[in-house]
């Protein structure tokens, strides 16, 4: 695992995650609810972005010009350290906010934990289990964007990936795709109106067992839990990637 490939899933898969759980859980949204406040992260040799917050909204951008705290990290695996909470940062700019990442920003954060790593019994609720799977599927998108573009054996996948979109989601729930274009891939949270190739699960349920690990991609695709269509091969490579996910985020 490259420490670098992880600072950019933290940044813009993890905490990108964010702008989803605002979105759909109501006690984030109010938490945000009327706030306009920016948090921009810069990691030397690694990843830079800025979390917006605005209007019950939340965002991720490229760059930290325009952000009203900035959190400057010196390596990548110290911005990873914040991640699983072994680094405490100090901002170097907006001490005068820094209320709002101590108590806004520090609850959200925790509830998108508790959406990520459930505890036991949590999925049981219909809505919570909605929600958290939602979140994941997002969040995967851009986990196999990142690793596609930096991580060594994910740019290897994504040499063969053509020019297209692979539109990824669940069968009358929540969808996106990955769009490639000169084997670069970019995450896109969006319906694909042109997908190249697809894949889709059957049902929520379906989706969320082969995110945990629960179930093998393979038996998926012969059960018809899984539906594949188009290119094959961007699907393949895609999946090649998909299967380090689980490694980087586990």
């Amino acid at each position: 695992m490259d420490e670098r490939t992880l600072a950019f899933i933290n940044l813009h898969a993890v905490l990108g995650g964010l702008a989803k759980l605002c979105e759909l859980d109501p006690e984030c949204k109010a938490l945000i609810e009327g706030k306009t406040i920016s948090i921009g992260i810069t990691v030397k040799d690694g990843p830079e972005g800025t979390i917006r917050f605005e209007n019950g909204v939340c965002t991720v951008t490229p760059g930290v010009d325009r952000c009203d705290i900035k959190l400057p990290f010196s390596s990548c695996k110290k911005f990873n350290g914040l991640i699983d909470g072994t680094v405490t940062p100090i901002p170097s700019k907006g001490f005068t906010k820094i209320g709002f990442l101590l108590k806004e920003f520090t609850k959200l954060t925790d509830k998108l934990t508790a959406y990520l790593r459930p505890a036991e019994g949590a999925l049981d609720d219909p809505e919570f289990f909605r929600i958290s799977t939602t979140v994941m599927l997002h969040l995967i998108l851009d986990a196999v964007a990142q690793i596609g573009n930096q991580d060594k054996v994910g740019r290897a996948s994504a040499s063969y990936i053509v020019d297209g979109n692979v539109r990824i989601g669940i069968d009358g729930g929540p969808e996106g795709y990955i769009h490639a274009r000169n084997h670069t891939l970019t995450a896109v949270h969006t319906p694909c109106d042109d997908p190249t190739s697809y894949m889709i699960f059957a049902t929520m349920r379906d989706a969320r067992d082969l995110f945990d690990g629960k179930v093998n991609g393979v038996v998926c695709v012969g059960s018809g839990k899984v539906r594949m269509g188009g290119m094959i091969s961007m699907v393949d490579n895609v999946n090649r990637i998909l299967d380090r996910v689980s490694m980087y985020l586990a």
